[in-house]
């Protein structure tokens, strides 16, 4: 009897031994690193941690454990955005960061996202670059890019007769490339950029800057800026008399909370570029409502590119059983994402995630039927016409796949 008592104990220790060495799955954790609190912090903010949250909550268990989500504020500062990116992938256990509005810190949270091998899901830096030069395999631009801006904004504003432009330009690597990637629509187009001025981020006063575009006689001021950026030039251009005296704004970036912000009055007639709009169709209406009740507004672009991004991401981790970084990537390249946003989306290989564009212009006063009805469909631009042509970015990933 105690012989059997011994076995007993023996192989309840082995049993215990065994669980106790036996290796747990790592719960999955989500980063929302954005502008928290200054310009950019109504385009994301707590709006794209409250779209992870969605996220999150519709995946449930995730690799058998509830999906946590963290977030912190960047300040617009790429060191600031770098060191909290090393601190999540090295010892805060997160598994991909996402939002990053501010393409600086886009581009120093993509170096490294590449250098400790985890991914970086961008929906908020708008630089093409990203999926040019600076390509990396863990990293995706999800949502938009300077690129389709440029294309579908500036082609439209140039064949309607806006053929001479002048660039306020926010004087960081998204304005940079925003007002190139402009540029160069406006002269393939046979119209012609007559100056450019660059402005520091966050500027309060824009009175310099408009007197020098007014006084280009360009017919366009193409703003390649975003955010408060954007607002407080075109309400400093009103009080300047800029349209009156026959110019007109491009607001190449343009969002939902900045015509809240403007007023239809000084907002209308407006044309953007946006891959989605709250009140398209039942899909956008279902989910932004959803959003709204946690939120209190219906969400930007961003923010609904957040909870779009972050799904497919769970999903495929759902799907193929890890999250190893790389093969999450394989998984999302072969999985076309299909979501209320995005109909059949393909990511490529330089991380660019293919959708359909949307041409939009903001309504007069008149025609707006209520709260935070502000857009009107112009044309629906496909995905292979709206981004860049895979070979013409200077992706490395591209260059090397095509050598094999």
């Amino acid at each position: 009897m105690r012989q059997f008592a011994w076995a007993a104990a023996s192989a309840v220790a082995l049993l215990v031994g065994a669980a106790a060495t036996q290796p747990t799955v790592a719960q999955v954790k989500i980063g929302v690193l954005n502008d928290m609190s200054s310009l950019y912090s109504d385009i994301g903010g707590k709006g794209s941690v409250e779209s992870a949250k969605m996220a999150a909550e519709d995946a449930g268990p995730v690799l058998g454990r509830p999906v946590e989500v963290v977030f912190a504020d960047h300040q617009n500062k790429p060191d600031v955005g770098s060191s909290i990116a090393q601190q999540w992938y090295d010892t805060g256990g997160v598994d991909v960061i996402t939002d990053v509005p501010t393409s600086s810190v886009g581009l120093a949270v993509n170096e490294v996202s590449r250098e400790k091998q985890k991914l970086a899901l961008f929906v908020g830096p708008a630089t093409s670059d990203l999926t040019g030069p600076k390509c990396s395999p863990y990293s995706a631009s999800w949502v938009y890019d300077t690129y389709a801006l440029a294309h579908v904004t500036g082609g439209a504003v140039v064949k309607s007769g806006g053929d001479s432009w002048f660039f306020l330009t926010a004087d960081y690597a998204f304005g940079h490339a925003l007002a190139r990637d402009t540029g160069e629509v406006v002269t393939s187009n046979g119209g012609k950029v007559l100056g450019e001025v660059r402005v520091p981020l966050n500027s309060p006063d824009f009175s310099s800057f408009l007197l020098q575009a007014q006084s280009s006689k360009a017919k366009i001021i193409g703003l390649a800026n975003a955010g408060g950026d954007t607002i407080n030039s075109i309400k400093q251009g009103a009080e300047f008399g800029i349209v009156e005296g026959g110019q007109k704004f491009a607001a190449l970036l343009f969002f939902l909370t900045d015509a809240h912000s403007l007023g239809l009055k000084t907002a209308q007639g407006l044309q953007l570029t946006a891959p989605f709009y709250w009140d398209m169709n039942d899909e956008t209406r279902a989910f932004s409502k959803r959003f709204e009740q946690r939120a209190g507004h219906p969400p930007t672009f961003t923010q609904a590119g957040v909870y779009s991004a972050m799904h497919a991401y769970l999903e495929v981790i759902k799907a193929i059983g890890t999250k190893e970084p790389l093969k999450v990537m394989e998984k999302l390249r072969a999985t076309p994402i299909n979501d209320f946003m995005t109909k059949n989306g393909k990511l490529r290989i330089d991380g660019r995630l293919v959708r359909d564009m949307y041409l939009f212009e903001v309504k007069k006063p008149q025609e707006s039927k209520g709260p935070w009805d502000y857009y009107k469909l112009v044309q629906t631009v496909p995905g292979d016409q709206a981004y860049r042509p895979l070979n013409a970015g200077g992706c490395p990933l591209v260059q090397k796949a095509d050598a094999k």
